[in-house]
């Protein structure tokens, strides 16, 4: 498996700003046939209506992108409030949004407004795939850290040994815990030359141990174990991450980078 992400060659669509607290990877229906993204009434027939819309709408994208000489997977379309729009999740990269007909493609948020906070109209799509694959994830194929006492919440961290910020945070991981908050790391290395030091921690006998001599620049006896690091690295790309930490509520929601236990814990009670 190579850990560059899928040949897109539409700036639109690979291109995704990090923040700064984050390690960055180097590098109804016409008769005309036209689909749209608003529902027809109710029932099973309406259903089965828009899953016929969104099995069109796929095949016109992945027809698209053979022609434009793009390797892109599409693994699921849904509608979103806007109508004849919809959000189009990607194997191996962020997701974007299409126009109904299948002509163009959206990069970027698409922002609601009316309220008093203004939030993206996919949060709610993204989050729901993203707490399927994390749910499908075992707890014995993490490196994971339990709460001191009652357990408040649970958050997903994809953390790479070689990052900076992913130090910064580890260094928080007594506080954290001491709030009642679980931490289940998840491998990310953010290159191939970082995939090595990630698997001798995951086929360590004790991976905490190892994560922090990992950190200190230990060299580590090389990986002699069949683990899941490069699964889990397709995950991230997978759920669209492209830095690390990457971090995550148990609703699949990504909730930040780097953020010191107070403003961790008060991200999550929000």
């Amino acid at each position: 498996m190579q850990l560059n992400r899928s040949k897109l060659m539409m700036a639109c669509i690979l291109t995704s700003g990090l923040v700064l607290t984050a390690c960055s990877k180097p590098d109804a229906k016409k008769d005309d046939g036209t689909l749209t993204a608003t529902a027809p009434a109710t029932g099973e027939a309406s259903n089965l209506t828009e899953r016929n819309s969104q099995q069109r709408l796929i095949q016109t994208l992945q027809n698209h992108f053979k022609t434009a000489g793009i390797t892109a997977k599409i693994t699921d379309v849904k509608p979103t409030e806007v109508p004849n729009l919809y959000w189009v999740n990607m194997q191996g990269t962020n997701s974007v949004y299409a126009t109904s007909d299948g002509k163009y493609l959206i990069q970027g948020d698409v922002i609601r407004l009316g309220g008093k906070q203004l939030s993206s109209i996919s949060d709610k799509l993204q989050s729901t795939e993203n707490k399927k694959h994390l749910s499908s994830l075992k707890k014995e194929d993490l490196l994971v850290y339990p709460a001191q006492g009652k357990t408040k919440h649970v958050i997903y961290v994809f953390t790479d040994a070689s990052c900076p910020y992913c130090h910064k945070l580890h260094e928080q991981i007594p506080a954290i815990t001491a709030k009642g908050i679980e931490v289940r790391y998840i491998a990310w290395p953010r290159g191939e030359q970082f995939m090595p030091a990630m698997e001798s921690v995951w086929c360590s006998a004790n991976r905490q141990t190892a994560f922090d001599q990992a950190i200190a620049g230990v060299q580590l006896p090389a990986a002699t174990c069949k683990n899941p690091v490069r699964d889990q690295y397709q995950l991230g790309l997978n759920m669209g991450v492209n830095g690390t930490p990457a971090i995550y509520n148990e609703a699949g929601e990504h909730i930040g980078a780097y953020m010191t236990a107070d403003e961790l814990e008060q991200r999550l009670n929000n």
